[in-house]
């Protein structure tokens, strides 16, 4: 019996990533062997760690769940894999799946690791689960309440799936505040009001800020009214940021809330797992509007350079999808 081959997207060293062929094991009881079709690549954290900008502390806990290697490198990192089971039990074999899985076109795993899409679900739009699960995550730990006046900070994936969301919070004024206007375009296409940064209106009751950047928590905290919240979906990695916590801050007796999606909200902890909020997440995936969330596509094959240019700034776009076939 000839061996089934995969190839893996290793970050080799910082700066430094490659293709690199590897052997799968053998087939066992319960598990599934996936042929990819499509992911995607985190713009925010994942570029973090091809930088090699994650603090050593957080090494263990930035595990991904079928992470090979270690941090800084070599390691086989990522965690949106979206493709169809080619054996397994009976059952399985010829679904379309989405699986917590680094960037590889075939893979093994447990069959209670993967999800089934969702009937109607395009598997290209499926890429964008993992994004939405954190957009969900953030929205239960900022406690959107109906009527709150809630002002978003940033324009890309999470930023936008938050606003999203938020937008469907009856009574709820929500504005997106981004300086690029290609994205705040992509913002109108889901029917979100997006302004320049230099529009943000002041007395937000909730501030989601997902920029990736000092200036832009800066901005979060001084457009927050009176208790409001403010909700931190950005990583920063090494990154140091500078607040005026000397300002009104204390004043205005403000709030900033960490959301991490790797521990379900606090609020949902007790009856939600992970596997119920990703459900969700999949079915919340039927809006095609979410589709204007897509801007740019490369080949398995281009992975090394794409990530090369991500990292040196020369590719633009929002969502970049994968197309493993």
């Amino acid at each position: 019996m000839l061996t089934v081959q995969a190839l893996a997207f290793w970050i080799q060293a910082p700066r430094k990533g490659a293709l690199v062929r590897e052997p799968l094991a053998a087939l066992g009881p319960g598990q599934l062997q996936i042929r990819a079709e499509h992911g995607t690549i985190s713009r925010g954290t994942e570029l973090l760690l091809y930088r090699g900008l994650v603090p050593s502390s957080e090494f263990e806990r930035m595990r991904a769940p079928f992470q090979t290697g270690t941090l800084p490198g070599p390691v086989k990192y990522g965690y949106v894999n979206v493709g169809t089971v080619e054996a397994g039990p009976h059952e399985w074999v010829g679904q379309r799946v989405f699986c917590l899985y680094p960037h590889q076109d075939r893979y093994i795993v447990p069959a209670d690791s993967v999800y089934r899409l969702p009937e109607k679900l395009p598997a290209t739009r499926a890429v964008l689960a993992a994004n939405l699960e954190t957009a969900l995550n953030g929205i239960w730990d900022a406690g959107i309440l109906p009527g709150d006046r809630v002002t978003v900070i940033g324009a890309g994936v999470v930023g936008l799936l938050a606003a999203w969301l938020a937008s469907g919070v009856r009574g709820c004024e929500v504005v997106v505040v981004e300086p690029l206007p290609e994205r705040r375009a992509i913002g109108a296409a889901l029917g979100l009001r997006c302004v320049a940064l230099g529009e943000a209106e002041p007395d937000a009751d909730v501030v989601i800020h997902a920029s990736g950047s000092g200036q832009g928590l800066r901005a979060a905290l001084s457009i927050a009214g009176f208790e409001a919240r403010v909700l931190e979906l950005s990583w920063f990695g090494l990154s140091e940021v500078n607040l005026p916590l000397g300002e009104a801050f204390h004043v205005k007796r403000l709030q900033i809330i960490g959301s991490q999606v790797g521990t379900v909200a606090t609020r949902q902890r007790a009856r939600w797992t992970h596997a119920r909020r990703m459900q969700l997440a999949l079915r919340l995936l039927a809006d095609s509007r979410l589709d204007a969330l897509i801007t740019s596509r490369c080949r398995f094959d281009e992975l090394p350079t794409v990530m090369q240019a991500l990292d040196q700034g020369t590719r633009g776009g929002l969502c970049e999808v994968i197309d493993y076939q």
